[in-house]
């Protein structure tokens, strides 16, 4: 699709794959099965209801939803009709929570009331009290001063200020499909879409906004990309709340008119026997998940033959009968500055460029490779630093000047390494600052930093990032106590665990003492030697993380 196509928005790209797989279903969803029809008219129900509870173009909307139908329909209701869409992390503490809905300016927010041991409408109400003694429509809380509406699935009554979602769909008796369709043609692919909160490298996530165009653009392409057609049934576990729920799973899913088969929270049998009862024909998971279904003790007794479309190196693929390397998505560089892929090459590339590379880059994206100190560019073959613009390219963060994070030629520096070959392939390397990448998420060592700030007994606390075999890395911490204190490794896990998602507490706490610490020439600590000391103390202690043994210089399967 052309990248000026006024059809990249929410609500023209829904009625377009509507009207072309009205009839095939959509989403398979603990035994309920969505066909395109019913999805459309669930999102113009629900766009209706919004309208009618005041939102209006440009206004932000939060989600707070696990991987569910209605996820899908809040996310298009809201874009239908010019909304900005704020996904929330459904891993986040109240703190997070608060600290997204104040940054992000959301006006409503759209919940369901739990998720495992999270109790969100519980948090949400015990942590306000002016929503907890308030009335529905009517919040007025100085700790969220945008937020004006919360509505919220499975709720018969309203809990203070939270209204039951069908008091929020009863609204749309009074806004007729006319006034919709007059909206939605308001809406221009230009337009705020959706922004996106990221872990970076400062203590608090991000605030990406990207415009209407970019994640529809994107879930045009990746259909493309990922070889997926009408026949295709996708399992997905990728978060919503991330660009590659969206741009991977949900948009190339009905672009192509696929089957999306969701589940709220992953547990590998659950997987197993939803693959294999629904024929699965692509299973995006993370590596780490794709391990547990593969060692799962009744994975042997399934049949995953259906499953096609996945790379011959995963855990899984043997139980499948993939065993040619004749596809794979590993060829890709991007972030969600980018709405996921910035560079990247067909899923049935020949293996060995997909191997070696990491694509060229998309159509109206520029890359290109820069001295990181400098920022001057670097020739063919020279390896600096990777520096993107183009049009998946973010609007910008929100509540921040683009001078702060755009160079004089208007490109972003992504402090990541790469270089370009002769045939215009990019070569991505590594990156070049101490963010950390676990299981597909990004964790600022800065946050965790900060959250120990105060903590007794501790001196220094400082996060890194250890490679694992199927997480990619695993959060460690590495801590000094103050002179005559003892502080437990238990202790600080439980605390860390009260204020951050679980994806951010450290796998373990390893303590060292003042005199093994490495310092630069102005006395800052070096984190490359305390990486490596880290490493070298679980392969001594023959550590196990998540099912991997530390032995050498390699993590060894248990």
């Amino acid at each position: 699709m052309e990248t000026n196509d006024p059809r990249l928005t929410f609500g023209r790209f829904l009625a377009d794959v509507a009207s072309r797989h009205s009839e095939r279903t959509a989403i398979v969803f603990e035994g309920r099965r969505v066909r395109y029809a019913e999805l459309e008219g669930e999102a113009r129900t629900l766009a209706r209801g919004l309208i009618g509870a005041g939102v209006v173009k440009g206004a932000r909307v939060a989600v707070l939803m696990a991987n569910r139908p209605e996820w899908i329909v809040s996310a298009f209701a809201v874009g239908m009709i010019g909304g900005v869409l704020v996904p929330v992390n459904t891993f986040a503490t109240r703190d997070e929570l608060d600290y997204i809905l104040r940054h992000s300016d959301a006006s409503m927010l759209l919940m369901q009331p739990s998720l495992l041991k999270h109790r969100f409408v519980d948090e949400l109400v015990e942590g306000h009290p002016e929503i907890a003694e308030g009335v529905p429509g009517r919040i007025r809380c100085a700790a969220l001063p945008q937020l004006r509406r919360v509505a919220c699935l499975d709720l018969e009554t309203p809990r203070g200020a939270v209204e039951p979602w069908s008091d929020l769909l009863a609204q749309a008796g009074d806004v007729s499909d006319a006034l919709l369709d007059g909206v939605i043609d308001e809406v221009e692919p230009s337009d705020d879409g959706i922004l996106i909160y990221t872990s970076g490298t400062t203590a608090n996530p991000k605030g990406v906004l990207h415009s209407q165009r970019a994640g529809i653009l994107q879930s045009w392409r990746f259909a493309d990309i990922l070889l997926l057609d009408s026949n295709d049934r996708i399992y997905t576990t990728y978060p919503f709340f991330w660009t590659a729920g969206l741009a991977m799973s949900i948009g190339p899913a009905f672009a192509s008119g696929a089957m999306l088969l969701l589940q709220e929270t992953f547990e590998p049998e659950a997987a197993l026997a939803l693959i294999e009862s629904e024929h699965a024909t692509a299973v995006h998971a993370w590596p780490h998940q794709q391990k547990a279904m593969a060692e799962h003790p009744t994975a042997g007794r399934r049949d995953l033959t259906s499953v096609r479309k996945l790379d011959s190196t995963s855990p899984i693929a043997k139980l499948a009968g993939v065993e040619k390397d004749e596809y794979g998505t590993g060829a890709s560089y991007g972030l969600s500055e980018t709405f996921t892929i910035a560079s990247m090459l067909p899923a049935d590339a020949p293996a060995a460029i997909r191997r070696e590379t990491s694509g060229k880059p998309l159509p109206g994206t520029a890359i290109r490779i820069v001295d990181p100190e400098t920022g001057a560019p670097l020739p063919i073959g020279q390896e600096g630093e990777i520096a993107v613009k183009g049009v998946t390219f973010m609007r910008g963060y929100h509540k921040v000047l683009p001078e702060n994070y755009l160079d004089d030629a208007g490109y972003f520096r992504t402090q990541d390494g790469g270089s370009f070959d002769t045939e215009g392939y990019l070569h991505w390397s590594g990156r070049l600052s101490n963010l950390i990448k676990t299981g597909g998420a990004n964790v600022s060592p800065v946050e965790i930093e900060a959250t120990l700030a105060n903590f007794p007994g501790l001196r220094v606390a400082i996060p890194v990032g250890i490679g694992h075999p199927t997480l990619g890395e695993v959060v460690i911490l590495c801590a000094v106590c103050e002179a005559g204190a003892t502080v437990e490794e238990a202790e600080v896990r439980t605390f860390l665990r009260s204020k951050l998602a679980a994806y951010k507490v450290p796998k373990r706490v390893l303590f060292f003492r003042p005199e093994e610490l490495s310092f630069t020439g102005n006395q800052k600590i070096q984190v490359d030697p305390l990486r490596e000391a880290a490493q070298k103390r679980l392969e001594a202690e023959g550590a196990e993380i998540d099912g991997y043994r530390y032995q050498g210089s390699e993590a060894k399967s248990s």
